[in-house]
């Protein structure tokens, strides 16, 4: 249930279309609904402005089903993160009309009347090897209304790629950076911006990177002031940030 939805329900009400009854029966589930497995937080996108999000790793697919179930009935949509192939072919079958990214490994079914971010979000990745944890990053962010560009294989190796996107950088009201090995493309995008930039580690590199530990550290010590870095490979985090972000701008129906 998000803010739109019980205003709507509460206008409804007062406009005699709908009866309280009906009314009670819409918030049967609200704010909580236990299924005994997971007990779901309906009342966190009056709170936080998105509703709860499902991380599906470590799920069967009939509790995946059973949670998006509840919240579409809840919300009207839902995202789901860390999809096995398994648990998208389970979802697909139960909703017909979801989008997904076997790359992102997400899920996601659309709002009836979705909510569109202003403003525009830059995914940029070093390399190929980095585009699954972009990918995720980029597709949970379409699923949150945002509008997503991308730039890919652009890393500090070849360094005239990223230089010669200039267009595309000034453009970006956010930008998310991917990148592992010793994870140097945030820090040269930083330098190139004023707008805010997110930095995620990715575990790609040869044995010395230690499973992106190295370009966790050095994002964590980058000398571009204000870059901001999430865990390793944690494309999911780094699109959140990004949408709350671009939610402090106006946002319009559709």
């Amino acid at each position: 249930m998000n803010r739109a939805r019980l205003e709507g329900l509460l206008r409804a009400v007062a406009g005699g279309t709908l009866s309280p009854e009906g009314a009670l029966d819409s918030l049967a589930r609200f704010p909580t609904d236990d299924l005994g497995f997971a007990r779901l937080d309906h009342q966190r996108a009056l709170r936080q402005g998105q509703a709860e999000v499902v991380f599906a790793a470590g799920k069967s697919s009939d509790q995946l089903v059973r949670i998006c179930e509840s919240l579409e009935a809840a919300h009207g949509h839902f995202l789901c993160t860390r999809v096995s192939d398994e648990q998208l072919a389970a979802l697909t079958l139960r909703f017909p009309g979801i989008g997904s990214s076997v790359l992102g490994r997400t899920a996601w079914l659309p709002a009836e009347v979705p909510v569109t971010l202003e403003g525009e979000l830059l995914v940029v990745t070093a390399g190929t090897s980095d585009l699954p944890v972009a990918e995720e990053a980029a597709t949970t962010a379409m699923a949150m209304g945002a509008r997503v560009s991308r730039l890919t294989d652009v890393g500090v190796a070849g360094l005239h790629r990223v230089l010669s996107a200039g267009d595309a950088l000034e453009r970006a009201d956010v930008i998310i950076v991917a990148a592992g090995m010793e994870g140097a493309l945030p820090s040269v995008v930083g330098g190139l911006v004023a707008v805010p930039v997110i930095a995620i580690p990715t575990s790609v590199g040869y044995g010395a990177s230690f499973g992106g530990l190295a370009a966790l550290l050095g994002m964590l010590n980058t000398c571009a002031a204000g870059v901001t870095v999430v865990n390793i490979d944690n494309g999911f985090g780094a699109a959140m940030a990004a949408v709350r972000l671009l939610a402090t701008r106006i946002r319009k129906p559709g």
